[in-house]
């Protein structure tokens, strides 16, 4: 390659000089990103985290800055403050975290500054991300070189030749100021003015401390040089960073005063401590300590001169301590510049992670799981906690919870396909979070085992000390800001340095409540999608069973109501009040006209003031929406369950201790426990993708059919319940939902161990609403199964139309879902059908039926039949196994 001094070279260089236009175009066109790149290297420090190593200048923390605190004088900033301190002016990227830990690529504590607030109250108190606060004017400092007497004075100068004249000297200073003047990396300016101190006053060692400030504004310094030597290069002397505590040594004395130090003989200082010089060999003798201060005179850094290289004893002269102070007069405002751009560049940092927030919570807007994870690992990551919880409100409930979200640090390299919602939270969490969303202030407790304030604090302080130390919980807000939809609660600030759990700081405060309020956006907007999502999917049901279901017919009504006046035939006659009935023997008018005498006999509708043409519409209504070709679950098996309900409130002698709106409530859930019912299980309908499926979670088609019977009371021409007051109908429709929900044998398997042990105990109170709705819960489940007491030529029939019906769903399964049916599905199981029985009443039965017995001696007989029938299935049993019949044949 030709030598670029040639004189060819020169030529060109010269000529492209003379033609600036074409030389802009020519490299406009033709430059590479390398050649960009090449460019801005030569211009721009770029300082690169170094790793923590162990150094000798890091042990000599204490040889001139005096006695700092053991706790924070002589150890490595936390690698999150590190990356701060060495940052160049556009942001670094942070390296990526090794494999099998969670990516974070920045940390909250790295904002650990006075930085602007991120959130501020508006004049009607809400949060807001606009600050109305006037921006500071920067006045104009006066003259500095009258101030630090550079242009006059005797004495020696800056080197160790004899002292130039002043004008030369503060040429010389103009000069030095100038070089530093549009530096704008904190660093390397710090470097810059550790060579032009080394040149003004010649020192062997030389440090600069900075001020910093936390969130909470405690002052303390931090290095940007530590110990370093003539001859060290930027990467060098930047390498080492320790934080001091303020007004304590030589170097916090400084800070805190704002006065100059010039020491002679460092032993004689009783601010200096002589350890490390012991440890190291290193021999501390002059001491020049001077602050840095900005146009406001504030000391925003210290700089310090160790043992003078010539001069009378190695000692500072007085006229160096002058040009150190004028120089430095100078670089405190360059500083102080350069910090404010630094912190410029922190803030856009800080917007940027906010920003990146909102766009991850954004992203999802159709299932509140997933977005409640992304949340929680968002803020994990960043905040550096050992857990999160974000907590739902319930719209219907002041004092609760709809769902809770909890996820702990360790979850954040898992891949989880199902996102955990729901979860056990102890009780001073909920509670900590139920005063948060009380209050709608937010909560930030250093300890919680200290903190006095909270009575269920002292109440275990033992379970709280061994799960939460530090707590931080604010409330989240729907977009108007004016009700909380929710609370995030963060626990146990993990201290990465020191491997501790550590307070919640301001700076944590902010950067919550920040992502709080794009939390409650998103969290609204998804609740809203998935309200819409459920309401397309209700209206798609709806207009099903309207297209399926019609009303009853004016010509039926009129028929049952000339019926019902002209004679109600007496329960005794139909035999309503016997455990043993069967209805196969009565037409579908007398199974409404036994409805009737039901309502009728238990006062029913004179209580309730029940119009007569109400209670006909109503009753033949809820006949019609059972759909006729569904071998069981129809009008005939709803008319039993109501019928085993009658007798045990009469027969059984329950009436008595049950109010005349649980009775009217309990009538009405028998009759509508299986509205619509369509043949097939909750197992089905959640497999097959049905619409039924997006409404609930669980109970699907429990959850179903009481929307049917509230859709038939609101019908005109069925309201039954008009005669009710307000009150009576909340707590009515309530009671109803709650029976018909207990008729989910999965809720009755999770209830019935309480029940039963309450029983078993003698601990059942009538007067405790709980255990009423437990035992309403129980009469629910022993009257949709009583078919299992009936005597034997029933029992037996029933059972056949159970099974055609089971078996039609397996044949579905088989054909439209391409899986293989379980035994009680599979008509290819038909001989397993009387072992099971067995199974199904040493399960579910017997129990139950031993339990009401022993509350009411009257309720025996349902025992009684279901033991008998017990028998007989046993029986078939042994048969089928020894091949003489196969299954209820």
């Amino acid at each position: 390659m030709e030598d670029c001094c040639s004189p060819g070279s020169e030529r060109m260089e010269a000529w492209l000089d003379d033609h600036l236009e074409f030389t802009h175009s020519y490299f406009i066109r033709k430059a590479s990103r390398e050649m960009v790149n090449a460019w801005f290297a030569e211009r721009v420090h770029t300082i690169q985290p170094s790793a923590s190593k162990e150094n000798p200048l890091q042990q000599r923390s204490s040889t001139d800055t005096g006695a700092p605190s053991a706790s924070s004088s002589s150890t490595i900033l936390p690698p999150s403050l590190s990356l701060l301190d060495n940052r160049s002016p556009s942001p670094a990227t942070v390296p990526s975290p090794a494999p099998g830990t969670p990516t974070r690529k920045i940390s909250a504590s790295e904002f650990d500054r006075p930085l602007r607030p991120i959130v501020v109250k508006d004049s009607e108190g809400s949060l807001t991300f606009l600050s109305d606060s006037d921006r500071e004017t920067v006045p104009l400092r006066g003259s500095v070189m009258g101030e630090g007497g550079v242009g006059g004075g005797s004495g020696n100068g800056g080197g160790c030749s004899e002292a130039g004249s002043g004008s030369d000297r503060c040429a010389r200073l103009l000069e030095l100021v100038k070089d530093v003047s549009s530096h704008l990396d904190v660093t390397a300016l710090c470097h810059k003015i550790f060579l032009h101190i080394n040149e003004l006053i010649v020192a062997d060692r030389y440090s600069l401390f900075l001020v910093g400030e936390d969130s909470s504004n405690r002052k303390f310094l931090v290095s940007r040089l530590f110990d370093v030597a003539e001859g060290s290069t930027l990467e060098e002397s930047s390498s080492n960073c320790i934080r001091l505590e303020w007004n304590k040594g030589i170097v916090g004395h400084v800070a805190a005063t704002g006065q100059p130090l010039n020491i002679k003989n460092a032993y004689e200082d009783p601010r200096f401590n002589a350890e490390v010089d012991l440890i190291t060999g290193y021999k501390t003798q002059s001491i020049l300590c001077l602050p840095i201060k900005n146009h406001r005179d504030e000391v925003v850094g210290v700089a310090q001169a160790i043992n003078k290289k010539c001069g009378e004893n190695g000692a500072f002269t007085e006229q160096d301590e002058k040009d150190f102070s004028a120089y430095l007069a100078f670089s405190g405002i360059v500083l102080h510049n350069a910090q404010l751009y630094e912190t410029s560049q922190l803030e856009n940092r800080r917007n940027q992670v906010l920003l990146d927030l909102a766009s991850l919570i954004f992203e999802e807007q159709q299932c509140l799981e997933v977005l409640l994870r992304k949340i929680a690992g968002t803020i994990l990551s960043f905040m550096q906690a050992q857990a999160c919880t974000v907590f739902i409100a319930d719209e219907d409930s002041m004092n609760s919870f709809s769902s809770v979200f909890h996820m702990e640090y360790e979850e954040l390299d898992e891949v989880l396909d199902t996102p955990k919602r729901d979860c056990d939270v102890s009780q001073i969490n909920y509670m900590y979070a139920q005063y948060v969303k009380n209050t709608m202030q937010p909560l930030n407790i250093a300890d919680v085992t200290k903190d006095q304030r909270f009575p269920w604090t002292s109440e275990n302080p033992d379970h709280t000390s061994n799960q939460i130390k530090s707590l931080l919980c604010t409330p989240i807000r729907n977009g108007k800001k004016d009700k909380v939809i929710g609370v995030c609660q963060l626990v146990n600030k993990m201290d990465e340095a020191l491997g501790s759990v550590k307070a919640f700081n301001r700076n944590d405060e902010q950067f919550l409540e920040a992502f709080a309020i794009f939390c409650g956006l998103g969290i609204q907007n998804t609740q809203m999608y998935e309200t819409v999502e459920r309401a397309m999917a209700k209206q798609e049901v709806t207009l099903e069973v309207l297209s399926y279901h019609a009303s009853a017919a004016e010509e039926e009504l009129r028929e049952l109501q000339v019926t019902a006046v002209a004679t109600i035939p007496s329960a005794q006659s139909l035999r309503l009040m016997d455990f043993s009935f069967s209805d196969f023997d009565l037409s579908d008018t007398e199974t409404t006209m036994a409805t009737i005498r039901m309502f009728v006999d238990l006062n029913l509708v004179q209580n309730f003031q029940m119009k007569h043409t109400s209670l006909c519409q109503w009753i033949l209504s809820v006949k019609k929406n059972y759909r006729k070709n569904v071998a069981y679950h129809n009008w005939r098996h709803a008319f039993n369950t109501s019928q085993c309900m009658f007798a045990l409130l009469k027969s059984g002698r329950l009436q008595n201790n049950l109010s005349d709106l649980e009775i009217l409530a309990l009538m009405i859930a028998t009759l509508s426990h299986d509205l619509d019912h369509r043949g097939v299980n909750n197992s089905y309908i959640q497999r097959s993708d049905h619409p039924l499926a997006q409404l609930y979670c669980h109970s699907t088609m429990e959850h179903h059919h009481f929307d049917q019977c509230l859709m038939i009371l609101n019908s005109p021409g069925n309201q039954i319940l008009s005669g009710l007051s307000l009150d009576e109908y909340k707590a009515t429709l309530k009671m109803i939902e709650r029976a018909i929900l207990a008729t989910d044998l999965a809720l009755y398997m999770k209830r019935r161990g309480e029940f039963f042990e309450l029983a078993k105990n003698s601990q059942f109170v009538w007067e405790d609403e709980h255990h009423r709705d437990l035992l309403r819960s129980m009469l629910m489940t022993a009257c949709d199964i009583s078919a299992i007491t009936k005597p034997w030529p029933v029992q037996k029939r029933i059972a056949e139309l159970v099974a055609t019906e089971f078996f039609e769903q397996g044949d579905k399964e088989r054909r439209e879902l391409n899986i293989e049916p379980s035994d009680l599905m599979n008509r290819e199981k038909r001989d397993k059908i009387p072992s099971m029985q067995v199974s199904f009443i040493d399960a579910i039965c017997t129990q139950l039926y031993e339990t009401l017995a022993g509350m009411s001696e009257y309720c025996s007989p349902l025992l009684e039949g279901c033991q008998k029938n017990r028998q007989q299935w046993k029986c078939l049993a042994e048969e089928c196994e020894k091949g003489l019949v196969n299954g209820l044949v």
